[in-house]
C-alpha cells in the first residue's frame, strides 16, 4: 500500500510520473519525463481534482484507495479534458459509480464525445461553488488555456489553486512533490519550452486567466505537471513568467536559426554570431535546424527578444527544417521580435524573398538589409554578415537602455 503524501491538511497528491513515454502530444521530446498530477481532498464529501493517462491507472487507483479506503469518491472535478488527464475517467467511473463528475458545459459534451458519459454529470457555471464541508471549491472558467473546456478550481479556505495545465512543465517529480522538497532550478528551461510549444499560440486567453485571478489571494498552486508550488517566490516567478511570455516579451539575446546542406550558410551563421558577442551580446543560442529539435528552438525563441533566421533555397523554397520552424512560429502568434534573416543559393535565390514574407505576416521589426549568399562565403558577405549582426545588436542593446530608462523614471 503507498504511503498517501498530504499536500496540507487534507489535501493529498496521488499523480503519478511518466518516465517512458518519449513525446509528449507525440510530438514533444520528454528527456526528463513528465508527471500527471491528480489530487484528492477528504472532507466530509472527498473530491478527486483530475485524473491520469490512462496507462497509469492501475497505479492511480492504489494510490486514491491509500488515501480513501472504503470511502467513495463524492466528486470528481475535471479541470481539463486531455487524454493525459481525463484518460482514467472511465475505468474510475466503474469502481465509484455513485461519483458525480463536476465541469463546465464544454467539460460535458467532450466527456459525451470521448467516453460516452451523460449521466452524473454536474454543469457548473463561472465562479460558481460547491461546498465540500471544511472546504468551499470556486470554479474559474478559462477557456483556450490552452483547450475550450479548460477551467480552474479554487479552495477559499487553503487559497490553494488547481490550476489544469497552467504553470505547469515537463519532467517528472524525482522523490519530491513540493517545490521545496527539490531544486526547481531544473524546471524552469522546461517550464518555457512547455508553454512556448503547447500554450504558446494562446497568449491572449492567457491574459484574460491571469486577469480574472489577479485579486485571487494564491498559497500553493497544485498544476497537472510537475512541481507543487508553496513558496512564496516560486508562486511569483510561475505567475510573472506566464504573464511575460503570454504578452511576448523576452529578455535581451540573440536566437540564430539557420538549416545548411554544405555548410556554407552555416558559416554565415558563425559570422553573425561573432560579431554580435563582439557587440556586446551574451545570450547567444544558434540551432541547426536539422540537428535542434523545433520544440528547443521554439523555446529559445520565446525567451529572447532578438531572432535571426537563414535557409538556402531547396526546391525553390525555405530548406524543410527552416520552413517548419517558421510555420511553427506563425502557429503561435509570436509577436513582438526583432528579426533579421539571410539565405544562400547556387543559380536562383528562393530563400530570402520567402524569409521577408513570413516576416511581413508576423509584423517584426525587421533590422538591417538581409544578406543573399550565392554559392560560397567571401569576403563581401561576410562583411553583410557582420553589418547585420552589429545591426541587432545595437537595437538589442538599446532597448535595453530604454527599459533601464522606464524603471528608473518610474521610481521618482
Amino acid at each position: 500500500m503507498y504511503k498517501p503524501f498530504e499536500i496540507k491538511e487534507n489535501l493529498f497528491y496521488v499523480g503519478v510520473n511518466d518516465r517512458i513515454k518519449h513525446l509528449f502530444e507525440n510530438l514533444w521530446p520528454l528527456p526528463k519525463g513528465v508527471s500527471y498530477n491528480s489530487y484528492i481532498i477528504h472532507d466530509e464529501k472527498t473530491a478527486l481534482i483530475d485524473t491520469v493517462d490512462i496507462c497509469y491507472s492501475d497505479v492511480f487507483f492504489n494510490k486514491i484507495r491509500s488515501v480513501l479506503g472504503d470511502k467513495p469518491i463524492d466528486y470528481l472535478i475535471v479541470n481539463h479534458m486531455e487524454p493525459d488527464h481525463s484518460g482514467s475517467i472511465e475505468l474510475l467511473k466503474t469502481r465509484y459509480p455513485g461519483m458525480k463528475i463536476v465541469g463546465n458545459a464544454r467539460t460535458a459534451d467532450m466527456l459525451k464525445g470521448y467516453y460516452g458519459i451523460t449521466d452524473n454529470v454536474m454543469v457548473i457555471e463561472d465562479k460558481e461553488e460547491l461546498c465540500l464541508g471544511k472546504n468551499t471549491l470556486q470554479f474559474y472558467l478559462t477557456p483556450m488555456v490552452h483547450w475550450p473546456e479548460t477551467m480552474m478550481t479554487y479552495v477559499k479556505e487553503s487559497k490553494t489553486l488547481f490550476s489544469a495545465d497552467a504553470f505547469g512543465t515537463f519532467g517528472t517529480l524525482d522523490g519530491g512533490i513540493l517545490d521545496s522538497q527539490l531544486c526547481p532550478d531544473k524546471y524552469w528551461d522546461e517550464m518555457v519550452r512547455y508553454y512556448s510549444n503547447i500554450v504558446g499560440k494562446f497568449g491572449s486567453p492567457v491574459q484574460a486567466a491571469l486577469k480574472k485571478l489577479a485579486g485571487v489571494g494564491i498559497e500553493t498552486i497544485c498544476s497537472t505537471h510537475g512541481p507543487i508550488w508553496t513558496e512564496t517566490d516560486n508562486i511569483g516567478k510561475v505567475v510573472s513568467l506566464y504573464d511575460k511570455l503570454s504578452k511576448y516579451e523576452a529578455d535581451k539575446g540573440l536566437v540564430i536559426a539557420y538549416g545548411s546542406m554544405y555548410g556554407n550558410v552555416e558559416q554565415l551563421a558563425e559570422v553573425i554570431a561573432a560579431e554580435a558577442a563582439q557587440c556586446g551580446i551574451r545570450n547567444i543560442v544558434m540551432h541547426n535546424v536539422s540537428k535542434s529539435h523545433n520544440s528547443e528552438i521554439i523555446r529559445d525563441i520565446f525567451k529572447y527578444k532578438g531572432l535571426i533566421i537563414g535557409s538556402p533555397t531547396y526546391n525553390n523554397k525555405l530548406y524543410p527544417g527552416v520552413e517548419n520552424l517558421v510555420h511553427a512560429l506563425q502557429n503561435r502568434n509570436l509577436k513582438n521580435r526583432f528579426f533579421g534573416y539571410f539565405g544562400g543559393f547556387t543559380w536562383a535565390g528562393a530563400a530570402v524573398k520567402q524569409l521577408k514574407e513570413f516576416s511581413d505576416k508576423m509584423e517584426f521589426e525587421i533590422i538591417n538589409e538581409p544578406v543573399e549568399m550565392k554559392q560560397s562565403l567571401n569576403n563581401d558577405y561576410m562583411e553583410q554578415a557582420r553589418r547585420l549582426a552589429q545591426a541587432m545588436a545595437e537595437k538589442l542593446n538599446s532597448e535595453v537602455e530604454v527599459m533601464s530608462v522606464r524603471a528608473d523614471t518610474s521610481c521618482h
